[in-house]
Formats: C-alpha cells, sequence, structure tokens
C-alpha cells in the first residue's frame, strides 16, 4: 500500500510514496550498522561540527521547512518556524555540551567510560516531525551512533527533508537515514540484529508492541508514550496568566501535543471565574489555513484523530458533562475541530480518563488540595503537570506528591534541551534531553587498573 501525504486542511492529495522493499530494507539497515564503525571513530569536535553544521542549514531553511509542516500536518506556519528553531538550539546544545557529558569519568582505581552502542532506531510520531525526531537523534549521533528513523506514515515529506538536511551537510552517509515502511515492518526493524537500541514517541499500542520486540531481542528502549496532565488551579492562583498560559499549551499544535494541560483541576471558589476566563480566550481562537498570519487554530493531522475527539467528547457529554463552548467538528473537507471546554467531568468520562488530542479542556472542580492532588495522580499517565498558585513555597511541596516526570510552576509544560523529558507509568519510560538522555544510548564501560 502507498504511503499518502495529505493536506488536513484541505483533504488534498499531496503525494504518494511506493514503500520500501524487503531488500532495500535489509540493504539500508546494514549499511547503517557499516557507516557506524566509521562515524564511531570521529572525535567529539568533529562530530560537535557536523551538528553545528546541521543548525546552520535548518536555521536557513525553516521557512521552508514550516510551510511543508503546515501543508503535509497542519501545524501553523508561526508554529513551524518555532519547532525548526528548538531543532537548530538542540544541535547546537549537544555541540556545545557533548564531549563533557560523555567524557570519562576518574575513579580511585580506575575510570568509567561511555561507547556508542551502534544503530539505533527513531519510531517518531507526526505531531512535532522534526522536533521529536531532533531530540532524540542529536545526542544518539554525538555519542556516535547511527539513527534509522521510521518516521509517522502520514508526513513522509518531512521524513524525506530530514534525510535531505544531513545530506546537504556532508554527513557521513547512512549515519542517518529515513526509512519509507508502514509499521508493520516497525517489529522486524527492531528485531535485525543490527539494530541496538529504539527510541519510539507515541501510543501505549506501539509502545508495548515496540517494547516487547526490543525486550525478547534484549535490546535498549526509552518510551515516551502521552499522557493527560493536569493543571492544578489553587484558589491564591493568578487566573490571568494561567489562562493566558493554559489556553497557549491546550490550543498549541490544535492540542495535539503530549504535554498539553488536558485536565484542569480547579479549586471551587476560583472555578466559575476561571471557566469565565477561559471560556472568552478560547473563543477568541480563529481556525483556518495554517499558512494565514490570522489563524490560531490550526486543523487536527487526521480524519481517524477528528473521529477519535468527536466519540471523546460525545461519550463525556452523554455521561454528563456540560459543554461550555465548542463540541463539534467546523464544517468543509478539513480536519477542524472547534476549541471545547467541558465542566462537570469526572473520572468515567472519557476526557479524564484518556488522552484527548485536541482543543478539548476537561474542567474538574475540587475542594481540599488533597482531592486536587488525587485526581491529578487518578490517571495511568505521567508524564507532565503544572502548578497555579502566587504561593511558590506550598507549589514546590505538591511537587513532590505528583506522579509525573515534568512539572512546571506558574508555566505552561515545555520541553527543553537541558532538562530531562519523560514520563512514568503509562507515559513511559526512559529518558530523552538534558545528560540523561546522551546516556540512554551509550555502553557505561567500567575500567579498573591494577
Amino acid at each position: 500500500m502507498a504511503i499518502q501525504s495529505l493536506n488536513p486542511y484541505s483533504g488534498e492529495l499531496l503525494r504518494e510514496f511506493t514503500p520500501l522493499t524487503e531488500l532495500e530494507l535489509t540493504q539500508k539497515i546494514a549499511f547503517a550498522r557499516k557507516k557506524h564503525f566509521i562515524w564511531k571513530e570521529f572525535d567529539y569536535p568533529q562530530r560537535a561540527q557536523f551538528l553545528r553544521l546541521l543548525a546552520g542549514f535548518l536555521e536557513r531553511r525553516k521557512g521552508d521547512l514550516a510551510k511543508l509542516m503546515a501543508v503535509e500536518m497542519g501545524k501553523l506556519y508561526t508554529e513551524g518556524v518555532a519547532e525548526i528553531e528548538k531543532c537548530v538550539f538542540v544541535c547546537n546544545y549537544y555541540a556545545d555540551n557533548g564531549a563533557t557529558f560523555l567524557a570519562d569519568e576518574q575513579l580511585e582505581d580506575g575510570y568509567v567510560m561511555y561507547e556508542p552502542l551502534g544503530v539505533v532506531l527513531g519510531v517518531m510520531p507526526w505531531n512535532f516531525p522534526f522536533w521529536q525526531v531532533m531530540r532524540f537523534a542529536a545526542p544518539a549521533l554525538m555519542a556516535g551512533n547511527t539513527i534509522l528513523l521510521k518516521h509517522a506514515s502520514n508526513v513522509p515529506q518531512c521524513a524525506i527533508a530530514l534525510e535531505d538536511a544531513f545530506n546537504e551537510v556532508k554527513f557521513p552517509p547512512a549515519v542517518f537515514q529515513s526509512l519509507l515502511i508502514g509499521s508493520d515492518m516497525v517489529e522486524r526493524v527492531v528485531r535485525d540484529p543490527a539494530v541496538r537500541a529504539v527510541s519510539l514517541t507515541g501510543s501505549e499500542v506501539a509502545g508495548s508492541t515496540v517494547a516487547r520486540a526490543a525486550g525478547e531481542s534484549l535490546k535498549k528502549c526509552v518510551l515516551e508514550l502521552g499522557g493527560s496532565d493536569p493543571a492544578i488551579v489553587m484558589e491564591d492562583a493568578d487566573l490571568d496568566l494561567a489562562v493566558e498560559q493554559l489556553v497557549m499549551s491546550r490550543a498549541r499544535n490544535a492540542g495535539q501535543s503530549c504535554i498539553a494541560a488536558k485536565r484542569f483541576i480547579v479549586h471551587e471558589s476560583v472555578h466559575d471565574q476561571f471557566v469565565m476566563k477561559f471560556k472568552s480566550a478560547m473563543e477568541k481562537l480563529r481556525y483556518g489555513d495554517p499558512l494565514s498570519s490570522e489563524t490560531s487554530l490550526a486543523p487536527l493531522a487526521s480524519a481517524s484523530a477528528l473521529e477519535r475527539l468527536e466519540e471523546q467528547v460525545v461519550d463525556s457529554i452523554h455521561a454528563g458533562a456540560k459543554v461550555v463552548t465548542g463540541g463539534k467538528r467546523y464544517p468543509g473537507n478539513g480536519f477542524g475541530y472547534q476549541p471545547t471546554i467541558l465542566i462537570g467531568v469526572n473520572e468515567n468520562m472519557p476526557v479524564f480518563n484518556e488522552e484527548a488530542f485536541g482543543p478539548v479542556a476537561a474542567v474538574i472542580k475540587y475542594g481540599r488540595l488533597e482531592d486536587a492532588l488525587a485526581l491529578a495522580n487518578k490517571t495511568k499517565y505521567g508524564l507532565g503537570a503544572s502548578i497555579w498558585s502566587r504561593n511558590e513555597v506550598e507549589a514546590k511541596r505538591l511537587v513532590r506528591r505528583l506522579d509525573v516526570g515534568v512539572i512546571a510552576i506558574n508555566k505552561m509544560v515545555q520541553s527543553d534541551p537541558a532538562f530531562p523529558f519523560g514520563g512514568v507509568k503509562g507515559s513511559g519510560y526512559g529518558r530523552e534531553l538534558g545528560r540523561h538522555g546522551i546516556l540512554e544510548f551509550v555502553n557505561v564501560k567500567s575500567v579498573s587498573v591494577g
């Protein structure tokens, strides 16, 4: 079956690609393994120089790449530019810090050294088609690994553009390769003896499938599987700040972000005021062409994503949730969904229990702080959370009681190259970014000296 590139705003078929044959796939994997033995002999300054060249190329081409994201997965042009700028940042971050992170550690009777594993397979999603790739690839490459990318099947042009970028700056051939294959071929790649580790960002189903194959093959695996992030709005919160940041969190990338605030747990004394301000801000969002400067809300990436979100909202309404605003798709051929606020949400509803991947906010009222913490933790996920309070001491006290991997106080949750990123429970395991991220795909070798 052909791999298709569709425009989520117009529904137009852009291009079709023929998947790799089994022979072509086998050759690419073998090539990646062969080139690893060459790439790992490059010293840290040489690897850093290639990453800086890549950063420069991405900076120069950010406008074109942002347009590509807009037409292929529906991202706002301005958000696409920001995404490429973040890729530039992460390349330069590991170019500047990678050698320090991987330096030998001297012990009393020896030392510890860090060596690359070999070929790392990245199974990446469509929602941040450049950033999600570069946040695992930049540290893995700096460590001396080679990369095989199995990108989401709805962003084949982005996958090709990524490989082209590496080629343009003259990375050694096959250090980074994109594999145009269907999801049915992923397990076969994971189990290939040449592949030494896997990084996956995606659904729980995809994560468990890849983890099973990696486990049976005794290979390292890092998983980031999404979340249903709580935002706890306390009674002393700066509501204007909270609303400004949380609307941005919920609407960015059309709400298709693993670390977007999705469950808004609001103290009963400020609940009504928060909802009023939140409604006013959400209704100011303007749906339209992602390439237009007047658009502030993009379409969802696919028809299936739209149908899934609709189903979650309808089922939650049937279970007793009330619609404050939105609750419907936009008319036309695209995959747009109205900014939506649901109140009266409880733990028996899909928008509480599941990850709502779109501009839908589930608001839950609480009275006691213990109740807020219980609601925040009452989820199979554990990726991110935010706390909104003028009392920073109290907010920091709550940090240790939230079962997540990333927490923000009085600002929206975002990934940052300097901070380890990842979750617990159903949100996966392992870490990307920071020093922790570059150490995921290395052999920690101990050397004792007599």
